[in-house]
C-alpha cells in the first residue's frame, strides 16, 4: 500500500487494464476538500484516494456527456467510463504524495 512506484494496479500486466471492484480504499492522495477551502460543507467533495491494488480513485464531477464532442484526436471514454473533472487545487495539493516516475 501506498506505493505507486511498485504497485501497478493488480490487473494491469500483459492485458486490458480493468478496474477492480473488490479493491479498497487505502489512503487519501493529497488533501481533502475541506482542508482545501473547495466545499460548502456538503458531502459532495472531489478527491483522489489510492486503493489497496495501487490503483486511483477519483472523485469529481461527471462531465462525460459534456465533452463528448469536443475530445482531443485520439481520445475516447469507453462504455462503462466517465470522463471526471476535478479542481487544479486538488490534484496540485496530491503531487506531493505521487513520486516521480
Amino acid at each position: 500500500m501506498g506505493n505507486f512506484d511498485l504497485e501497478f494496479g493488480s490487473a494491469f500486466v500483459g492485458k486490458r487494464w480493468e478496474a477492480d471492484p473488490s479493491a479498497s480504499f487505502a489512503r487519501r492522495i493529497g488533501k481533502s476538500s475541506h482542508e482545501l477551502g473547495q466545499t460548502s460543507g456538503n458531502s459532495s467533495c472531489p478527491d483522489i484516494w489510492e486503493l489497496d491494488n495501487g490503483d486511483v480513485a477519483v472523485i469529481g464531477s461527471d462531465l462525460t456527456t459534456s465533452y463528448e464532442g469536443r475530445l482531443p484526436e485520439g481520445v475516447s471514454v469507453d462504455p462503462g467510463e466517465r470522463l471526471v473533472i476535478i479542481p487544479r487545487k486538488t490534484i496540485l495539493a496530491a503531487k506531493v504524495d505521487i513520486p516521480d516516475a
